[in-house]
């Protein structure tokens, strides 16, 4: 079995049409993935940036990702990179993981809108939320962003945030974590130690304010 670790980047459809969003409110413009074997040590890698079908992309997206209209006016379309990123994948032998639910969301219904003969639905049976089982492990019941996983493992942030593949890098670095109990254990400690409301307010409360009102178990 293989493991692959997928992050997407999206584009909003305009509010003017009415219609396609009914069905389908973003589009896919960057698959990011890694292939990880048995062992979880990582394999290969996948990036492509997609065409997107219905407009530009917004001001606010090529802001946070950096992808502009130039980036992929050349791209293939959805389907066709979506059928690039299963060959890549090459096999059904798999578990696929990202952080939170978003992406599995986003191929559900792109997928039904532009290629609804694709068996989504297996791939949902495939499909792990490695941000609910960290959080889980730590003990926490809010969604903990990627960057604020990755700071608290104490490892920088490989690459640019919000680009699809940097992102898939890093969270495959925190799968891979997972599996040693031991390791995660270690290297979690003084976050596990801080995880009670008067700590966590005195410690990674000053470093990240905005994780504050976070809940716990």
């Amino acid at each position: 079995m293989i493991h692959i670790v997928i992050d997407l980047e999206m584009n909003p459809i305009k509010r003017d049409l009415k219609e396609v969003r009914k069905f389908l409110l973003d589009e896919v413009i960057e698959f990011g993935a890694v292939k990880l074997d048995e062992n979880y040590q990582q394999i290969d890698t996948f990036q492509c940036y997609v065409q997107p079908t219905f407009g530009k992309i917004s001001n606010h997206i090529t802001k946070l990702t950096g992808i502009t209209d130039e980036m992929v006016a050349d791209k293939e379309k959805f389907p066709e990179a979506f059928k690039n990123f299963f060959d890549w994948v090459g096999t059904w032998d798999m578990k696929i993981y990202s952080w939170s639910n978003s992406d599995i969301n986003q191929l559900r219904n792109e997928c039904a809108y532009k290629i609804p003969e694709f068996d989504v639905k297996r791939l949902e049976r495939q499909w792990i939320d490695i941000q609910k089982k960290f959080d889980d492990k730590i003990g926490i019941s809010a969604n903990l962003a990627l960057k604020h996983a990755v700071g608290a493992m104490d490892r920088n942030f490989k690459g640019t945030q919000h680009t699809a593949l940097a992102d898939a890098e890093n969270t495959a670095a925190i799968l891979t974590l997972m599996q040693d109990e031991e390791k995660f254990q270690q290297t979690m400690k003084p976050v596990i130690d801080m995880l009670n409301p008067k700590a966590f307010s005195e410690s990674i409360g000053d470093l990240f304010p905005e994780l504050k009102n976070l809940k716990f178990d």
